[in-house]
């Protein structure tokens, strides 16, 4: 859920929250300094426009980008005064278009139609803003309004010949018509891959290498008369642009990507290994990966003299960038399926070499995003100096947020080939998207401001456009396959749900305390708080959904709690804002706006919002320093943290003396039915909360089970030892693994199992599709059973229904067929949650 909210709020970079919007008119205004910049306009062309608040002349400033994201100019500074607040205020979405230009140029300024769209009950607020301006407002119903150039209304003009959903049309036609993305197989090269690829991973493999040997033009560009021109922008350039070579490798989780990627990578190893004469290079000594891995802190053995990674050089290193728990997987996919001295490795990670040729010299470097992002200012890393030949980012979904510090540093780095790679590359929404078209340099789709007017603004509202040319755009740059294919013979996977009954006390405990949670929301509803508030409304649900576990996780001082919740300013309560963090502290689904990553000594600001400590100190040392998500003014006085954590867990986190909640009865009744049926089946419990985990042990002690804890606060070392030993098959080996969902929903292998259990619902369904597929994935040999415990009347029902909504874009997205993007929590979400 804290995804859902915090899109709607993005960094200072975005556009309006993900809402319906409207457009109320356009102004029109001059684009000025254009002397000073080397983008420039060739005819009627969209622009980007981009807030700059730290502009040390004009706080108000707008830049003025073309669509290569190169600065035209800035919006003549009276006009910039009218926008920038209520662009500030997130009042209203912008967007900007240069008209024809007539023949003899301004070279000081030219005009620009600025159309602006605001949700309909913000109409009046935005043009009494206007007319209080020089600006004039040109609304439809106007004889001024013909002239608009916008996208939204020239779709509406029968006599435009070539709409933009024509444009969409013509190249899915082309794709088409190009017959498909299985065009051939190829086989990686036997000296380097030892292991014989199924079907479709050879599929695979010949669509990859294909992308990579591209010369066409990218996606919606057209060549006429020498001349090179995007036919949605307008935008014109005598230079050839870049091919796209790259895209989104999008295929659902354990259909074995990774092998696929590495035969990738072998094809071009082979390349310059031959040096040109098809035999193998005897001259340059590769080590095995075993020992790159252990040789990782050598300085310089083996280097091989480069220049600064290009393509003449020969220089074909691949950068892998990745999750750190997922480093463990690529060792070992190296290790099980390439032969011995085939890829030297480097680890670049922890402490690392800042010698560029030293990089260079490996064929595979792995980092993590968190690396990339702690150098992202750093001008002497030697990731951000090297052209790589290739980036992979694996789990790429964790770029979903454009302004945060890891997406920054890997949409910087430098390479023809990029692959986004990820089995959910829609998680919340459409807009996920938007960051991999970014990374993948895509153009103009990687400018926000593009990607809004011509995908996002038509899903917002419904239209079947917006759909239509989203799918256009995945399958020109993706390659999506799902087991329910059979593509590689997988013994089938079941999802069932079951059913739990709370007891008395707890259903009245949970009615209770859903009555005193409606009469805050509605309180806030009222006043129009709702979306400002998020932090107190996540509590809140999260304690609702706490009780359908287990009382023992709710405090007993929840009534008080609730009672606090008052609508205003919070900063003259610190004890309640400490308890807001304290409340948080216990779930796994609230990620920081700023990194979007779980919060790290996490702290609450007066205005109610939560980051990592040290995000939002560094957020507010600039000038003027303000919440980034409400643009309250903040100091460091204004932030809150919760009371230091006990280093052991509270008497009432256990279950010893207590009766047994309702879900863990039902869970232990499905585990030991289980073991009854056969004694050597393994099973996996997944759960967002870890004192839930820690509550289970000792029924699962009583009952006899053997098991094992899987959860963020261990290292890396220590949960590759706890997979390991789940994974053995002996007579005294563990059959029961409780597990983090999010901790382990990614990077790791559970195929000793064959039964997953949910204990409750995730707001992300992506995020359990990640954890199930851990156990349903290549090498899986028996029938994989999914079982769901949702608690009767609760809050978990409604959050399977905002669920189905989240999966259902995902799915369209992939094929030709019409639905609306409702993927977005709103306000309108949050009432349906508690049956408002």
């Amino acid at each position: 859920m804290a995804d859902d909210l915090i899109n709607m709020e993005e960094d200072d970079e975005s556009s309006l929250s993900l809402t319906e919007t409207f457009l109320v008119g356009f102004v029109i205004v001059n684009v000025v300094g254009l002397q000073h910049y080397s983008g420039t306009i060739s005819g009627r062309e969209m622009v980007g426009l981009l807030r700059d608040p730290l502009n040390p002349y004009d706080p108000n400033a707008i830049k003025v980008l073309n669509t290569r994201g190169l600065q035209v100019g800035y919006i003549e500074r009276a006009s910039a005064a009218v926008l920038a607040p209520l662009i500030d205020d997130r009042i209203v979405n912008v967007e900007g278009i240069v008209p024809n230009l007539p023949r003899i140029k301004n070279r000081y300024k030219l005009p620009c139609q600025i159309h602006i769209f605001a949700r309909p009950e913000s109409f009046s607020r935005v043009t009494a803003a206007v007319s209080r301006s020089e600006l004039t407002m040109i609304s439809e119903g106007e004889a001024s309004f013909g002239l608009s150039e916008a996208v939204v209304v020239k779709e509406k003009k029968k006599k435009d010949a070539r709409s933009v959903d024509e444009i969409f049309k013509l190249v899915g036609a082309e794709e088409d018509r190009k017959g498909g993305k299985f065009k051939k197989a190829v086989a990686p090269p036997r000296d380097f891959i030892k292991t014989e690829l199924l079907a479709h991973q050879k599929e695979g493999l010949g669509w990859l290498v294909d992308r990579e040997r591209s010369e066409e033009l990218p996606p919606f560009w057209e060549e006429r008369g020498g001349v090179f021109s995007n036919v949605l922008t307008n935008y014109q350039t005598n230079l050839r642009p870049e091919p796209l070579m790259g895209g989104i490798f999008a295929d659902e989780m354990g259909l074995g990507k990774t092998l696929t990627l590495l035969s990738l990578i072998a094809v071009n190893r082979l390349g310059y290994s031959n040096n040109g004469s098809g035999k193998r290079s005897k001259g340059k000594r590769v080590t095995t990966q075993a020992e790159s891995v252990s040789a990782k802190k050598r300085r310089g053995n083996d280097n091989i003299s480069l220049s600064v990674g290009n393509e003449e050089s020969g220089v074909k290193t691949t950068l892998i960038v990745c999750p750190p728990t997922v480093f463990s997987t690529w060792i070992t996919q190296l290790d099980d399926h390439t032969r011995s001295g085939s890829f030297k490795v480097y680890m670049y990670y922890g402490e690392r070499t800042g010698d560029v040729r030293e990089l260079q010299s490996y064929d595979i470097v792995l980092t993590t995003y968190s690396t990339l992002a702690t150098e992202l200012d750093d001008a002497d890393s030697p990731i951000k100096m090297i052209e790589w030949y290739r980036v992979i980012l694996d789990e790429a979904h964790l770029i979903k947020n454009v302004g945060a510090r890891q997406s920054k540093a890997v949409i910087a780095l430098k390479a023809k080939r990029r692959w986004a790679v990820t089995g959910t590359p829609i998680q919340n929404g459409s807009f996920d998207l938007f960051s991999l078209m970014a990374f993948l340099k895509f153009e103009p789709f990687s400018i926000k401001s593009y990607w809004q007017r011509l995908v996002q603004n038509s899903l917002n509202q419904g239209n079947d456009r917006g759909l239509a040319r989203l799918q256009v755009l995945m399958a020109t740059i993706s390659l999506r396959r799902i087991k329910e294919n059979n593509l590689v013979g997988l013994p089938p996977k079941t999802l069932e749900i079951c059913h739990v009954e709370l007891l008395v006390e707890e259903r009245d405990q949970y009615d209770h305390m859903e009555i005193e949670a409606k009469t805050v929301l509605q309180d806030y509803i009222r006043v129009g708080s709702l979306m400002h508030n998020y932090s107190t409304v996540l509590s809140i649900i999260l304690r609702l959904r706490q009780i359908c576990d287990d009382m023992a996780l709710c405090p007993s001082d929840i009534k008080s709690m609730l009672s606090a919740f008052k609508i205003g300013d919070a900063s003259n309560k610190p004890e309640l804002l400490e308890k807001i963090v304290s409340v948080l502290q216990d779930g796994d689904d609230f990620d920081c706006p700023i990194c979007i990553s779980p919060p790290v000594d996490m702290v609450i600001t007066c205005c109610a919002h939560l980051y990592c400590r040290a995000c939002i100190l560094k957020a507010i040392k600039r000038p003027n320093a303000n919440c980034p998500l409400c643009r309250r003014p903040l100091t460091q006085s204004d932030l809150f943290s919760a009371p230091q954590e006990p280093s052991v867990l509270p008497d009432n986190v256990s279950s010893s003396g207590k009766a047994t909640s309702s879900k863990v009865s039902a869970l232990m009744r499905l585990l030991k039915a289980s073991r009854n049926e056969n004694s050597s089946t393994k099973s996996v419990v997944f759960s967002q909360f870890r004192k839930m985990l820690i509550l289970l042990e000792e029924p699962l002690k009583e009952a006899g089970f053997r098991f094992l804890r899987l959860d963020g606060s261990m290292t890396a070392k220590k949960r590759a030892e706890v997979i390991e030993r789940f994974q053995n098959q002996g007579e005294d080996a563990p059959s029961v693994m409780l597990a983090s969902l999010k901790a382990s929903g990614a990077g790791i292998n559970l195929t000793a199992a064959s039964r997953v259990y949910l204990l409750e619902p995730w707001w992300n369904p992506a995020v359990e599709e990640q954890a199930m597929d851990r156990v349903h994935r290549i090498g899986q040999t028996e029938d994989v059973k999914v079982v769901r415990l949702i608690v009767k009347n609760s809050i978990e029902e409604r959050i399977l229904e905002l669920q189905e909504r989240k999966k259902e874009l995902a799915r369209e997205a992939f094929r030709r067929k019409s639905a609306r993007d409702r993927s977005q929590m709103g306000a309108e979400d949050i009432r349906r949650l508690m049956s408002l």
